[in-house]
């Protein structure tokens, strides 16, 4: 089964990925894991993407469905694969169509007001990246990593000035994307405005939409 999840900043979506790419037994594909490994490597492709990045520019749409193509190549995507972050614009959206068929897009769902509550508690540790939350993860120690005892921060963009306009974007570039596969009877929401003790009802929702 071939999937692609959207859903917001701060509506975990990386959760949820995680989660039915197990029960489904599929590889997790995120383009941003995939450019900072081919960078790591030093891959062509990976060398090209790390001229936009040192400067501060969006990867270009061509470079970005190069990258997803040869990901979609390896082995582990014979069976199926699930795309978590991408695509991001219809143009993207497009292009993936030409080159493998999709077959269920769940848009995750939730309230700007939660999602802000979520993404604003968020810490991460310095160190080694252990991601907690004030009220959902909280660390056995008030501002030190479980994992490596270093210092728990709050990111720039996890604060709510940041938060909202991180939806604003979102809103502008992604959203289109849900009536686009709206039309195409591929779209099923799931709604993620549920607490955190309810991730396995969120996700029984997502099964049975892929299961329909």
């Amino acid at each position: 089964m071939n999937i692609v999840l959207l859903g917001s900043p701060g509506v975990g979506k990386g959760t949820y990925a995680e989660r039915i790419s197990k029960i489904y037994n599929i590889p997790q594909i995120s383009t941003g894991d995939m450019f900072r490994e081919a960078i790591k490597n030093k891959t062509e492709i990976g060398l090209l993407a790390k001229t936009y990045y040192d400067k501060g520019n969006l990867v270009p749409d061509d470079v970005t469905i190069k990258i997803v193509e040869q990901r979609l190549k390896q082995d582990d995507c014979k069976n199926g694969f699930m795309f978590d972050g991408f695509p991001r614009t219809i143009a993207q959206a497009d292009a993936l169509s030409n080159i493998v068929v999709i077959d269920k897009v769940l848009n995750f769902t939730a309230s700007e007001e939660i999602i802000i509550s979520r993404l604003s508690g968020r810490r991460v540790c310095i160190e080694c990246g252990a991601i907690f939350h004030i009220k959902n993860i909280p660390p056995k120690t008030e501002g030190v990593c479980d994992e490596c005892n270093g210092k728990l921060i709050q990111r720039d963009d996890d604060k709510p000035d940041s938060i909202k306009k991180r939806l604003d974007v979102y809103k502008k570039q992604t959203e289109p994307l849900i009536e686009y596969y709206k039309e195409k009877g591929l779209l099923a929401d799931i709604d993620a405005n549920r607490p955190f003790e309810q991730v396995d009802e969120i996700i029984a929702d997502a099964r049975k939409a892929l299961d329909e």
